[in-house]
């Protein structure tokens, strides 16, 4: 770190006087950083000052006869408010002592005054500060070098990336933590890092969200976040729309330019390692295909022999397929999701990519992973019934049936069960017998809009309580005569006797091809 006004103040061959007394300055005023020191008998030197400097004066600006109480107040304030460190007076040149008006206002102000003696020429004060920044810059500059080997060496060993990141903390003295693509808590170092922390609880949960958020956004980004007294730094890992994680570096202060350099140098350590674990998940994503292949071709036997090897054994029978839609850009996020569920619970679930599609295999305890990855990643999918291995083509002509129907909502999961319980009609208003059944419904759809009858519902209500005339007449409000006497004018429109079977089946396919009634 830069030197502060403490340290340079106390340097004895200065023989500077602070005459702000301790006790009244704000806590952190000599524990300021001082980025230079510089010299000008100004009234008002602000605009070639910077936040952070230490000015020297020799009070010539004080000189003139109207000077008092509240010339020295103002030109306080302009250096308090510039962000300027402390102020050096020099006696003996102008005048002997330091002005008591002067003193009075740096203390009413909080800023730092020291005495400077004639002894001292501010050209010393300055050489020490220059000398101060100069030792500090190239200590930096060391241990950035140092800690950059280090993390280097740490790369070569065989879990290269947990061990990059444990000498990275171990480097910053702060905790360090990975977060994978789905945003959940990869790996954390120090791994004790979280008991007791301030970020137990909500608080982590603040960072994962923000972890979370910068995933969903699919950009390269970082950004820093104060949670419970801590400043944290977090940065994406990975390409545009294909991000592999991001890294969360915790502390309670800004990085300096040389952390800032060994983080960076992290940060592509980190994306490589991640990047190599990415092509090594292509070649698994090959074989999972080949595996999927095997298990719809019959072959279990090859199948579970493999994936016990590679993940784990294959979820128990009787088990349930998944459809759901993989855009390109989010297929990597998407597989790297899932490989950590399988991570977690092997034999829970079986996936596989086909071209824009992802077929999952799922245990008992698998829906609630389903709709986890529908939440996550704002996907489709379809959800067949229960079925042994010998009739995964059969799951899986369903699966894709529901994925079809699912598409026709908000993202979410459709379960087979769902729309076959609603019978094989339903599909025919998702197919080309739309048009024909209004063809065939056009009589009594022009014969309402021209008389403002209701025909139409008519029938409908009274196919849906069995052509029973009572029923329909209790839901309709009117009298069963009434609806009798509608029936038989709908008849006459239709040209179909409604009392056969036929007609009727002909008539409510057509309804529901018209989308006339409920799904």
């Amino acid at each position: 770190m830069l030197p502060t006004v403490r340290h340079l103040f106390s340097q004895p061959d200065l023989g500077l006087r602070l005459l702000t007394p301790d006790s009244v300055l704000p806590a952190s005023a000599l524990d300021q950083t001082v980025e230079w020191v510089h010299s000008s008998d100004l009234a008002d030197p602000t605009p070639f000052l910077s936040p952070g400097q230490v000015l020297l004066t020799t009070g010539t600006q004080f000189t003139t006869a109207a000077h008092g109480d509240e010339l020295y107040d103002g030109y306080v304030a302009r250096l308090r408010d510039r962000g300027i460190a402390a102020l050096g007076f020099g006696t003996e040149v102008i005048r002997d002592g330091t002005p008591d008006g002067l003193i009075d206002a740096c203390t009413r102000h909080g800023l730092p005054l020291v005495e400077v003696p004639y002894r001292t020429p501010f050209i010393a004060v300055v050489r020490s500060a220059a000398d101060m920044v100069a030792e500090e810059r190239y200590a930096r500059h060391t241990w950035a070098l140092s800690a950059q080997r280090a993390i280097s060496l740490a790369a070569l060993r065989p879990d290269g990336l947990s061990a990059t990141l444990s000498e990275l903390s171990h480097q910053l003295d702060h905790w360090v933590a990975l977060f994978d693509a789905s945003g959940s808590l990869d790996r954390v170092f120090p791994r004790d890092a979280f008991a007791g922390s301030t970020l137990a609880g909500t608080s982590f949960d603040t960072v994962q969200r923000e972890a979370g958020r910068l995933l969903r956004r699919g950009q390269r980004a970082s950004t820093t976040v104060l949670v419970g007294g801590e400043t944290l730094t977090l940065q994406t890992l990975g390409r545009r729309d294909q991000l592999r994680g991001v890294l969360a570096l915790g502390g309670v202060r800004e990085l300096d330019a040389a952390s800032q350099d060994v983080v960076t140098s992290v940060i592509a350590l980190a994306g490589l390692a991640l990047e190599q674990n990415h092509a090594l998940a292509g070649a698994r994503g090959h074989l999972r295909a080949g595996l999927l292949h095997a298990l719809l071709g019959g072959n279990r036997e090859l199948a579970e022999t493999i994936s016990t090897e590679m993940w784990g054994p294959l979820p128990s029978a009787p088990v349930q397929l998944v459809v759901t839609d993989a855009p390109a850009g989010r297929l990597d996020a998407i597989i790297e999701f899932l490989e950590l569920r399988v991570e977690e619970q092997p034999d829970r679930m079986f996936f596989a990519a086909q071209n824009d599609r992802v077929v999952l295999i799922l245990g008992r305890s698998g829906r609630t992973l389903v709709d986890d990855l529908c939440r996550t990643f704002d996907l489709h999918a379809g959800l067949s019934d229960e079925s042994e291995y010998r009739d995964l083509p059969r799951a899986l002509a369903q699966a894709e049936q529901a994925h079809e129907r699912s598409q026709e909502g908000d993202a979410g999961v459709v379960e087979f069960d769902d729309i076959s319980r609603q019978g094989v009609l339903a599909f025919l208003a998702r197919t080309d017998a739309r048009e024909v059944g209004r063809a065939t419904l056009l009589p009594l759809i022009s014969h309402d809009d021209l008389n403002g009858s209701e025909l139409l519902h008519t029938v409908r209500v009274w196919l849906e309580h069995n052509g029973a005339f009572d029923a329909a007449a209790r839901v309709l409000g009117v009298h069963r005569h009434t609806v009798r006497s509608r029936v038989e004018l709908a008849e006459t429109l239709l040209g179909r006797d409604l009392s056969t079977f036929h007609a009727r089946a002909d008539v409510w396919a057509a309804l529901l091809a018209t989308a006339s009634v409920p799904g």
